[in-house]
């Protein structure tokens, strides 16, 4: 066990993660030049495009230090993106250490600083990777200065590497196994093993990741899951090394695999504890957390006849991605389709991109809320997440939405316009915090649903690409939110109700009336589109009349014969505006949609 080595490596995004673990792997012969890929431990197409990491990989190496002695070295690629820091969270109590890495250019982020309170949590060893020294823009010296004061770190023990020339691969490889402890287990005690991460193999079920924290595991051993209740029998297990290496089994401190015959990811719980079922321990490892939906959204097919592709799609997704939730949904307008709830605005990203490239369909994607806690006054406690079930306002005595705790780190010229920012999206306090030369902490408390929409892209906009973001959710507070409905021609529109606090709610209204407005063809009566609250109207745009020109068969006359002519078609038309149908086209939808999650 002492020549063992369990580390991941941790950043924040696009500081090279997913390159230097490719280096890792060519250092260690773990895989053939011939085989070799750009971001080897990355599955998916949209990974590999985006350049960034969406799900956890894992993979042994076999490494002979200097001294000739040979180790075992499991390495996990985590995520960099704040939607799926459960996953980082799970990665980190699978490991001893990690190397947190960070850009020679840009220095410290806010991720980087939160990834190190999570390492921090699990009492792992840290060892601080300078990434990138190859670049022009790299300033070695400024890192080191960062990584003493941000991080908190010795800056003499940070190795300098560059991942894309393998310069300092060598130097790291032997301080991974220097400065980084052995796990620690008894591989007589009953088994515990923690999974930490799963996916699903078309002709073997899900296959499991797990860490074997204490006892040993052998194949034909019937293992349970202690949170899901659920027994099964190990069918294989063994190394992940690219291609799975079969083991006779697995003992403590070991990271591996195993194949035990679960037919989908939703059938146990990412996180759980496996113990033996003759041989049980005692507890589940601690630390365990279900992964939070926090974004909700409503997915429909553009075309109706494509629900039962969307409906096979999502189920598909879901065998791989348990963190996806979804129930059925319909809507007068767009028909039905599917509520689903997401990690974050990424999550939500990736789904839907996966759906339209996988899958070939075309979507519809409601604007994004929060889960609301409302309190009605008969002392009864509701989450809402959809406009559909908003109580009646009368019945309401208060509610609460969910805050986050927002770390936003920016050079120092920036500070005033990023407090503004914050201040527009409704921020309840604000601290500075300078980290080193130039370079400033701000923390702010806002309420989750303001961040959802544009609130990154304003961010990046007014910090030239120098600002990073990175929250925390912390709890539910009072606030004002209000549903405004959105009528055409009087008629409510379902699918475009939202939930928003009071003072934004005119401004948004507007903004839809003015979308749809554009969309909507004319007809040969006057179309009234309003946001409403209740029974009072915030905002209205009107889209005009096709003129039928009743007069041009006059000859001359007296004027009295053209006013009777017109008087006649304002009558045909108030007639037409009772029982006429305002036909709302598909695109009318997705202009206004898109256009708001833009």
């Amino acid at each position: 066990m002492k020549h063992i080595r369990n580390f991941c490596i941790i950043a924040h995004i696009d500081h090279g993660k997913s390159t230097l673990a490719d280096r890792l792997i060519q250092a260690c012969g773990g895989v053939a030049q011939r085989e070799f890929r750009d971001q080897l431990l990355d599955a998916m197409d949209i990974e590999r495009e985006r350049g960034i990491t969406i799900k956890s990989n894992t993979i042994t190496l076999g490494y002979r230090a200097a001294d000739g002695q040979d180790y075992l070295l499991n390495l996990i690629d985590t995520p960099g993106h704040v939607d799926f820091s459960h996953e980082v969270r799970r990665s980190l109590m699978a490991c001893e250490g990690a190397l947190m890495v960070v850009d020679a250019s840009q220095g410290v982020e806010a991720q980087t600083v939160a990834n190190l309170y999570l390492a921090l949590e699990n009492d792992l060893e840290l060892l601080a990777v300078i990434n990138k020294i190859d670049l022009p823009a790299a300033d070695v010296d400024r890192v080191r200065e960062e990584i003493d004061a941000d991080l908190g770190l010795d800056p003499f023990e940070a190795i300098p590497v560059s991942a894309k020339t393998g310069v300092g691969i060598d130097d790291l490889l032997a301080g991974i196994v220097q400065k980084l402890p052995s796990p620690q287990g008894d591989p007589d005690a009953p088994l515990k093993a923690l999974v930490f991460d799963a996916h699903f193999d078309s002709y073997r079920g899900v296959i499991l990741q797990c860490r074997v924290m204490e006892g040993t595991l052998k194949t034909r051993d019937t293992i349970r899951f202690m949170h899901a209740g659920r027994d099964y029998t190990v069918e294989e297990l063994g190394y992940n090394q690219l291609k799975l290496n079969p083991r006779k089994q697995l003992s403590a401190g070991e990271v591996g695999y195993i194949v035990a015959g679960v037919k989908s990811v939703r059938d146990i719980e990412i996180g759980d504890t496996i113990t033996l079922l003759d041989r049980p321990a005692a507890e589940p490892i601690p630390g365990y957390q279900k992964a939070k939906q926090v974004v909700f959204s409503s997915i429909y097919p553009m075309n109706s006849s494509e629900y039962k592709d969307l409906t096979k799609a999502l189920d598909k997704l879901a065998i791989n991605d348990a963190a996806l939730t979804y129930e059925k949904d319909s809507s007068a307008a767009l028909g039905f389709g599917f509520r689903c709830g997401f990690l974050g605005l990424l999550h939500l990203d990736v789904i839907q991109e996966r759906l339209q490239r996988e899958f070939d369909i075309g979507l519809v994607i409601s604007a994004p809320s929060v889960k609301y806690k409302v309190v009605l006054k008969d002392g009864k406690t509701i989450d809402v997440d959809n406009p559909c079930y908003w109580p009646n306002p009368m019945q309401i005595d208060s509610v609460t939405e969910p805050f986050i705790s927002a770390s936003i780190l920016t050079p120092e010229e920036y500070v005033g316009p990023v407090m503004e920012l914050c201040r527009e999206h409704r921020s309840q306090s604000q601290t500075m915090n300078y980290l080193s030369a130039g370079r400033v902490e701000v923390t702010s408390e806002m309420p989750l649903g303001e961040v959802l929409f544009d609130f990154y892209g304003k961010l990046k906009t007014i910090t030239r690409g120098y600002g990073s973001f990175d929250y925390v959710p912390t709890d539910y507070r009072e606030t004002d939110i209000v549903k405004v409905e959105i009528l055409v021609n009087k008629e409510p529109v379902d699918t475009l109700s939202y939930l928003v606090h009071r003072d934004k709610a005119r401004s948004r209204a507007l903004h839809y009336c003015e979308r749809l407005a554009e969309a909507i063809p004319r007809h040969q009566f006057k179309i009234p589109v309003q946001g409403v609250i209740g029974g009072t109207i915030i905002a209205r745009t009107t889209i005009q009349p096709y003129r039928k020109d009743v007069t041009a068969k006059l000859y001359g006359g007296d004027v009295t014969r053209k006013k009777k002519l017109l008087e006649k078609q304002k009558k045909g038309k108030a007639k037409m505006k009772q029982i006429g149908q305002v036909n709302i086209p598909q695109k009318a939808f997705v202009a206004v949609l898109r256009n708001d999650s833009d």
